[in-house]
């Protein structure tokens, strides 16, 4: 029987307390056996970022996080591939790699606005499933005008909380407690201390 996998792709700059609740969400909503937190490289759409941790400091922090959490996995699969990293080629090879999973992509409603500029977009949808998780009103009707029929939308709950966020509050000496997993929360003030 095929394993249904959910890809969750994302710098997670740092991973956060709404990313897992998120990913909880989507596996139980989309009847996913899994949902991988894909750690991605620099996004090729987003070029010339100089706040970005170390790739594999970024799977660590996920890695820890996540652990003992069922059915969602830190995945670093995507840091060993060719840049520069688009989706369309992580899909192709994780088929490759894993052919008894079936492959889910899951992205924001506000990437899916601008999935249209994604390499070989039209081929993503044409060969795996889509859920969009709308983030506004906008999100809901732009992915309502899809009418591949491969895309799918998830209404989840989503935290107040941001990757950006996390960062300033370690830049302001605030506490992050409740925004990230306890595990991780001295590494990552640590961390994005030393990168200021």
């Amino acid at each position: 029987m095929m394993k249904r996998i959910g890809v969750f792709g994302g710098s997670f700059n740092p991973i956060h307390n709404g990313h897992i609740a998120l990913a909880r969400q989507l596996r139980q909503a989309a009847g996913l056996d899994e949902v991988w937190l894909m750690v991605s490289p620099q996004n090729p759409l987003k070029q010339g970022r100089t706040d970005l941790l170390d790739d594999q400091l970024r799977y660590l922090l996920a890695r820890l996080a996540l652990y003992g959490e069922e059915g969602i996995v830190a995945s670093d699969y995507e840091l060993h591939l060719p840049r520069p990293s688009y989706t369309w080629n992580t899909l192709q090879h994780l088929r490759a790699d894993y052919p008894d999973c079936h492959f889910t992509l899951l992205i924001g409603g506000d990437n899916w606005q601008g999935f249209h500029r994604w390499y070989r977009a039209e081929d993503i949808l044409r060969e795996y499933q889509v859920v969009v998780y709308p983030r506004s009103e906008a999100d809901i009707q732009a992915v309502s005008a899809d009418d591949s029929g491969r895309v799918t939308i998830v209404k989840a709950e989503l935290l107040d909380v941001s990757s950006t966020m996390i960062r300033q509050y370690v830049h302001q000496g605030r506490d992050i407690g409740r925004l990230v997993p306890a595990v991780i929360a001295p590494l990552v003030r640590r961390l994005y201390q030393l990168q200021q």
